[in-house]
């Protein structure tokens, strides 16, 4: 068997020669740091170093890669190379599922060009993807390392262990016999940093340093509900805005018991007793005593009902870039993703889904697959049919060997145009009625010069990097599942119902997520997982191909929707009519429009499609967002008006809306002349209970719209960490980019046909425009960051590109006639 060197070592792989080095790395040597995105050596994120050169390791084979020296991110991680030390110091990552690959890549450029300029670290960098959007800070990560020698530089030390030893005080905190805090996070880590910032709003009210805090994920059980939702759920940015209260007085009263168990033992007043960086001090003597020394007596206090939460002005942590307690593992290739669990004698299973929606299987030939080395069953499940073999390269091998005849069920005839059909009917259906004042229809009847536009958006993949995966357990003892998930109720839920075991024996461990977007919200994986579990009773580990992710997902919903407009003989609104038509998912944020007009009305329309629909980041508030603020803009230039100050005028009764318009022209320089060939464009709207507007400065040349600079002004609120607020916006305006430039899922015979994102291409770091975040400091209570950057991108964009070339888009994704 070929040997190769891996990070300074000679390794003998019990693997075929053909095996893909990826594979060999992730399964055979339990290099889990190297990450699986297509397979088909697009995405970037598996590339390691060979003999200091980057290589896609999907796409060597073992043998390809025999004798040579390979380095993955542990390896360079040990090293201390200044890249890490960089990535830290820039609070790059956001999930972190694709930093690996960023980072090897990036050390091959430094290896090449140790002062890279700006097009040499673009060109290098542009193959590597980020469903994130952390671009802009991989580039300043690489100017940053440029800076750091090989002093400065330090291997990233591994994280402390937690205590298990120590004393639970509540449902959130258990404190170590050191005075180790470890605090349950009951959100999914998806990259919007919410395992710092809950663990912070702890941290504030107990008088720890963040230092002193490590974090677990809580298990699936009622008293870890989304108190927003009502369930363990993440998604609608409600994690901070949703715990913030609740985790607070957590930590407070965790520190009340712990003042009283020191003045029991100092036998003082408590009022002479004061909590500071994990220590309870007693003022007048100077004597002090740990947490982890009184915790045990602490645990035996009665938590207070009533605490005095802080002020805003007493704050040490909250409000003040924090470095996220993460990234150091999601750097250095240690954080563990739900594709990266191992556990003893698992199995890996593919399995090949129908490839009609609603279709199912009419029989199978599993001869040839069973052929294969390493598969060791095959076998007809709800999902499809699996093949479970020893390994992912085995079982990949034997799904593409099977023989299957599908019967493709009742929509083989769906595409995109019979969507559209109907979409349109709905359009032409009254609907529900969301905002009604005035007679605005009574007013456009009788009106001559009445504005009317249909707006449309089209279907959307989540395309995360991280395709959907699931191991499962089961023993006498229950089941459990180890899932990256969004909802960690409705996995348990899944898992109970497929074993036919109660809630109660059924166990979720939640990993950490590459990317989500609202997909991990589903939890077909995991019932894939637990009914291979129970039919072999071995451990398995369901992983879905890239084409799996595409084909088989919950899209964001195709959508219609209608405006129609009437000036007064100022040019000001004076009827506003609008409806919807879409999947019910997309109606959730319908009817937002902020802008003072005396007649409105406002309606939608489900309609149901055999187009499976589910939750994409921002929901439907990217749909109402994209027609509203492309409309109100298009009444502008009808009067005759700057799109900015009519805006302004009518967000009168709209202090917030109007104070995040204000300073996103004033930031991105609105009034004034914009570099030669660029034109600008804004959009403001409130969602997730945060305030957001962006200015969009593009450029169009041959048909093709380049943004070059957004400038993004947002009120969330009180914020735990700005860092992080800004981070989320620069990701959500990439995303809404990607889906306003790029994006469009094809549906064909019932099917979808991409399966790469070479067919469903996403933002690269090349299209990634310069993005400023100004925050607006306020005091009103927290606000959503994860999605409210999203809805005003699209239509910023098209407003610019109709100042650029004046031809008015209403569709998504932009595209310029040729």
């Amino acid at each position: 068997m070929p040997r190769i060197r891996v990070n300074g070592q000679w390794q003998h792989p019990d693997a075929d020669a053909d095996t893909p080095l990826l594979w060999v790395l992730r399964d055979h040597l339990q290099l889990k740091g190297t990450k699986f995105g297509c397979g088909v050596g697009i995405c970037g994120i598996c590339t390691v170093l060979a003999d200091g050169e980057p290589l896609h390791s999907c796409m060597v084979s073992l043998g390809e890669a025999a004798g040579r020296d390979i380095t993955t991110i542990e390896g360079l991680a040990r090293s201390g190379h200044p890249l890490l030390s960089a990535w830290l110091a820039e609070q790059v990552p956001q999930c972190g599922y694709c930093q690996p690959g960023q980072i090897i890549t990036a050390a091959a450029l430094l290896a090449r060009h140790p002062h890279p300029d700006a097009e040499q670290i673009a060109e290098a960098m542009n193959g590597v993807l980020c469903r994130c959007g952390t671009y802009q800070r991989v580039r300043r990560g690489v100017a940053r390392a440029t800076q750091l020698t090989a002093a400065q530089a330090r291997p990233l030390a591994e994280a402390a262990g937690v205590d298990d030893a120590g004393v639970t005080l509540d449902d959130w905190i258990r404190i170590g016999n050191d005075g180790t805090v470890t605090v349950q996070i009951n959100h999914a880590e998806m990259g919007q940093g919410v395992t710092t910032a809950l663990a912070a709003l702890i941290a504030e009210e107990l008088e720890v340093d963040l230092s002193q805090v490590r974090t677990e994920f809580a298990p699936a059980e009622r008293r870890y509900r989304n108190p927003v939702f009502d369930e363990q759920t993440t998604g609608g940015s409600t994690s901070v805005r949703g715990e913030w209260e609740r985790l607070s007085r957590a930590g407070a009263r965790v520190r009340v018991r712990l003042i009283k168990a020191a003045a029991r033992q100092w036998r003082a007043r408590q009022r002479d007793c004061v909590a500071e960086h994990g220590t309870v001090l007693h003022r007048p003597t100077g004597r002090r005593l740990a947490y982890g020394a009184l915790a045990p007596s602490a645990a035996a206090i009665a938590a207070p009902q009533r605490v005095r939460l802080k002020g805003p002005h007493e704050y040490r942590l909250l409000g003040r870039p924090l470095p996220r307690l993460e990234l150091p593992d999601m750097t250095a290739g240690r954080a563990v993703y739900g594709i990266d669990v191992a556990l003893p004698g698992c199995r890996v299973a593919s399995v090949l889904r129908c490839p009609v929606f609603g279709g199912s299987l009419r029989r199978y030939d599993a001869a040839a697959a069973r052929a294969v080395p390493g598969v060791e069953r095959v076998l007809a499940i709800t999902g499809g049919v699996a093949v479970v073999a020893r390994d992912t390269w085995s079982a990949l091998r034997g799904r593409e060997a099977l023989q299957v005849d599908w019967d493709p069920g009742p929509a083989p005839r769906l595409d995109n145009a019979v969507l559209e059909q109907l979409l349109e009917a709905g359009l032409n259906t009254a609907g529900e009625v969301r905002r009604h004042r005035g007679r605005p229809a009574q007013l456009l009847k009788g009106a001559e010069q009445v504005i009317e536009a249909d707006y449309n958006t089209a279907p959307l993949a989540h395309a995360a990097l991280e395709p959907m995966n699931c191991t499962a357990r089961l023993t006498a003892d229950g089941c459990e599942v180890w899932v990256g998930t969004q909802s960690q109720e409705g996995a348990r839920n899944t898992a109970a119902a497929v074993s036919g075991l109660p809630l109660r024996k059924v166990r979720v461990h939640s990993q950490y997520l590459g990317g989500a977007f609202g997909g991990r919200l589903e939890s077909d994986a995991v019932a894939d997982a637990v009914e291979l579990a129970q039919a072999t009773g071995w451990p398995v580990q369901v992983l879905w191909t890239r084409a799996d992710d595409m084909q088989h997902d919950h899209y964001r919903p195709p959508f219609r929707a209608r405006l129609r407009g009437l000036l007064d003989r100022d040019g000001w609104p004076l009827a506003w009519w609008q409806r919807g038509a879409g999947a019910g998912v997309a109606g959730e944020a319908w009817a937002q429009c902020p802008y003072e007009i005396p007649h409105l009305h406002t309606e939608f329309v489900a309609v149901d499609t055999p187009l499976p629909a589910g939750a994409w980041r921002s929901v439907g508030a990217g749909q109402d967002a994209f027609a509203v603020e492309s409309f109100i803009d298009e009444l502008a230039r009808a009067a005759g008006r700057d799109p900015f100050e009519y805006r302004r005028a009518l967000l009168g009764d709209a202090p917030y809306h109007r104070a995040v318009l204000e300073s996103a022209a004033e930031k991105a320089g609105w009034g004034t002349p914009a570099p030669a060939g660029h034109y600008r464009g804004i959009a403001a709207y409130r969602s997730f209970g945060s305030y957001a507007a962006e200015v969009a400065e593009v450029s169009v040349h041959a048909g093709v719209i380049n943004v070059h600079r957004v400038v993004c002004a947002v009120d969330c609120g009180r914020i735990v960490n700005p860092d992080t607020v800004r981070a989320q916006m620069e990701g959500g305006i990439a995303f809404g980019l990607s889906a306003a430039l790029k994006e469009a899922v094809v549906v064909e015979n019932g099917r979808v046909p991409q399966g790469t994102y070479q067919d469903y291409p996403i933002l690269t770091f090349a299209e990634m425009p310069e993005v400023e975040v100004h925050i607006i400091r306020s005091d009103g209570p927290p606000g959503g960051a994860g999605e409210p950057g999203v809805p005003p991108i699209a239509p910023a964009v098209a407003n610019a590109v109709a100042a650029a070339t004046g031809i008015r888009l209403r569709g998504l994704p932009l595209r310029l006639p040729a």
